[in-house]
């Protein structure tokens, strides 16, 4: 992996964090939500960054930090296809 795609993966990471952090307990966030931040740029461009924030959040879950929900239920991350929510571990 190259260099800047590991700053990539971290800035996601911490991108879902902090936006989880300023919703507060409870709370989810859309992938697209860090997408949309980490891009911060006008147009589309946010949208390839889908897949990596799905795949930050899937290390977050791994790690115990975040679980990701469909339909206000945790999901396995692994299994999830479709939309999704990310929300802090209770």
């Amino acid at each position: 992996m190259a260099d800047h795609e590991r700053r990539t993966d971290r800035r996601l990471e911490s991108t879902i964090l902090d936006l989880l952090d300023r919703r507060g307990p409870g709370a989810t966030i859309c992938p697209s939500d860090a997408a949309r931040a980490v891009y911060a740029a006008d147009g589309d461009g946010w949208r390839g960054l889908m897949e990596p924030v799905r795949r930050a959040a899937r290390r977050l879950a791994a790690a115990g930090e975040v679980e990701i929900t469909q339909r206000g239920r945790p999901v396995d991350p692994d299994r999830a296809r479709g939309p999704i929510r990310i929300r802090r571990t209770p």
